[in-house]
């Protein structure tokens, strides 16, 4: 008998959980009910939880749930969980992971504490000196991977070539397709950027091939969604300035847009001929639908969905975990990493 995918959820992470946690929870098990091979563990209030689950006509076949007695304060610093935190879902729902227990942690609390706790149970894989946090970014030709969005402010050359194959195996376990990276700078001439981008632009440059994955070279901010590249590296803080003006970008876009289509009566009517063209391009800008940002360099992966996610955006947070561990994740991670090694003793 196959062994089930089991995604360890946080359901008291993030605002308004478990309700939102559990609605999410309802429509993964609706749109995935003809299958079979998954479980979804659930660490929280137990009464919270059940109470949730009774709203929805639910086969709890496919759930388990684990009681925990207290929840990481969205307050809480990574200093004082380290202390306070091992009886919270959060805790037990990654130590499940270590357990053999679970294959993959998803939790919509607070980002810093997730990311200790993390590392503090899950330990870092020993050929990658910092984790990274990858985020779907999507592109004119169908998905991008881009990292690091924010767990690591400085990074030398060694790191963003660690990025690179942790990003492209990503890439790899959810799309089964080739990665194409390119680092994010400046400029796309060589001389461009600082030292630290041109010694990386070297080394990938000869760990470039097709097994692994095709460098493309630089890359700037205005081309991220041409999708010539999917695999986009740089710097936590880099990458987490260019996040967050996509996001309002696309924010503003949207807005504006229902806002001049309004106004008056002939913008009114235009909008009933170009309804279904305006609905399918806010939908391709739809954050929910991106929800989930993966730490990558640990001995398991662990997905962070936004805290202030609706049930849908944390629907799409459970499919990317189950679409994670179909991938095999982690073996894709230690052939990339193989790869590394192999290119080093050269």
């Amino acid at each position: 008998m196959t062994k089930k995918i089991t995604i360890a959820i946080d359901a008291m992470g993030g605002e308004n959980a478990p309700e939102k946690t559990i609605h999410g929870v309802y429509l993964f098990l609706k749109n995935n009910e003809k299958k079979n091979d998954f479980v979804l563990s659930l660490f929280g209030d137990e009464t919270k939880i059940l109470k949730e689950l009774s709203k929805y006509d639910i086969n709890k076949q496919n759930i388990k749930i684990t009681h925990t007695d207290s929840v990481v304060s969205d307050k809480e610093t990574p200093l004082t969980a380290i202390k306070n935190s091992r009886n919270t879902s959060m805790w037990k729902c990654i130590q499940s992971q270590i357990e053999g227990e679970s294959e993959i942690s998803l939790s919509a609390g607070n980002t810093g504490v997730l990311l200790v706790i993390s590392r503090m149970i899950l330990k870092m894989m020993s050929e990658v000196a910092k984790p990274a946090l990858a985020g779907l970014w999507p592109n004119q030709n169908g998905m991008n991977v881009v990292l690091d969005l924010g767990a690591n402010i400085e990074c030398n050359e060694e790191n963003l070539i660690d990025f690179a194959e942790l990003g492209s195996a990503l890439y790899k376990s959810l799309f089964n397709d080739k990665p194409k990276v390119s680092l994010l700078n400046i400029g796309s001439e060589e001389i461009k950027g600082t030292e630290t981008l041109k010694k990386a632009f070297k080394r990938l440059n000869g760990l470039s091939d097709d097994n692994n994955f095709i460098f493309n070279g630089y890359i700037e901010g205005n081309e991220i969604m041409r999708g010539d590249s999917n695999v986009i590296i740089t710097d936590g803080f880099t990458g987490n300035i260019a996040l967050k003006t996509a996001e309002g970008t696309a924010k503003f876009i949207t807005d504006n847009l229902k806002k001049s289509l309004t106004q008056n009566f002939v913008s009114k009517l235009s909008l009933i001929f170009s309804y279904f063209s305006l609905k399918k391009f806010k939908e391709k800008l739809d954050p929910r639908k991106y929800n989930g940002a993966i730490f990558l360099g640990l001995n398991g992966p662990v997905v962070k969905s936004h805290g202030g996610t609706d049930n849908l955006g944390f629907y799409y947070s459970i499919d990317l975990c189950y679409k994670i561990v179909k991938g095999n994740l982690m073996d894709q991670i230690k052939n990339n990493l193989n790869h590394l090694k192999s290119d080093k003793k050269k």
